[in-house]
């Protein structure tokens, strides 16, 4: 039987797609995406956003992993992840396991939270891991949720753009090492693969497996002299696992979540209607609701009504 970690690393094969039996082995990166179950949101509110963002730190260091981008969207994940010593499926397991729980309960809904199994594409290949990058980072911009990938809040995107800085958990420093020796450069390089970037429609990688690679030959076509260069060997792996840089807004927002209270208290209007529509569904009535969320049934008539 073939083994696909061997044909990775001889260099056969560029990109390993797996929607079931995942592959896990130290050096690996993965673009690893999980959605929500149907048109449910996975993201209320930013209280949601920093939770995950928490967990995903916490988990991550627990399992030696390298988070090299990441972008959470309303329904939707994207991570890029470098694989250590520890299984990865585990990893996965408990990152969107323990999610899922805490948003349950704090929204007070039943059944799944995500739509099945995470999908894995394992890939060594320097362009595909800048493409994998890239798309993962344009996400908000073609959903609508912002101009300026950089400025997208929910997303590592802000990390490409700035020096070295302190330290965190995610590690920008893989990708943009592919890039070129001088951090400044690459930084500059990988602004400008995003700008072209901008122009070209992605396609969801739920809808079709190479949804990745689609993007990367037309990012080709546009930056011809870039993409040649990457494509005859000028890229240079650089080794992950160095702490880099990290959004400041992220830390002082999950530094003020208690670990026993993640996720629990809802903080919007909108966090607040979505539990009642969850409970709703379920059958409760409206007073039951309010005793449910600790609260008057006047003060829940007031807040939703405001």
């Amino acid at each position: 039987m073939v083994d696909p970690l061997e044909l990775i690393r001889d260099g056969k094969v560029k990109r390993y797609f797996r929607a079931r039996r995942k592959l896990s082995a130290p050096g690996l990166v993965c673009h690893i995406t999980q959605r929500a179950a149907g048109k449910e949101p996975l993201f209320v509110e930013n209280e949601d956003y920093l939770g995950m963002i928490w967990i995903l730190k916490e988990v991550s260091q627990e399992y030696g992993l390298t988070v090299h981008a990441f972008c959470l969207m309303p329904n939707h994940v994207h991570l890029l992840l470098g694989v250590g010593e520890e299984s990865l499926y585990e990893a996965m397991k408990k990152l969107f396991g323990r999610y899922a729980m805490r948003f349950n309960r704090k929204y007070e809904r039943k059944g799944h939270l995500f739509g099945g199994p995470y999908r894995q594409s394992v890939c060594f290949d320097p362009s595909y891991l800048i493409a994998a990058s890239l798309y993962i980072h344009l996400n908000p911009v073609k959903a609508g949720l912002c101009q300026d990938p950089f400025k997208y809040r929910w997303s590592s995107c802000g990390l490409y753009s700035r020096t070295r800085r302190g330290g965190a958990f995610v590690d920008p420093t893989l990708v943009l090492g592919l890039l070129g020796e001088d951090s400044a450069e690459s930084r500059q390089r990988y602004r400008s693969l995003l700008e072209k970037g901008v122009e070209i429609k992605l396609v969801p990688t739920g809808e079709q497996r190479k949804a990745v690679e689609s993007f990367l030959a037309e990012l080709g076509r546009k930056l011809p002299v870039l993409w040649s260069w990457l494509s005859h060997g000028a890229a240079r792996h650089v080794a992950g696992g160095i702490l880099l840089s990290e959004s400041k807004s992220w830390e002082e927002g999950i530094d003020k979540l208690d670990a026993r209270g993640l996720l629990r208290k809802r903080e919007s209007t909108e966090a607040l209607k979505f539990a009642v529509e969850q409970l709703a569904a379920r059958g409760f009535t409206r007073e039951e609701i309010a005793q449910r969320l600790g609260l008057s049934r006047k003060t829940l008539y007031n807040k939703l009504r405001g």
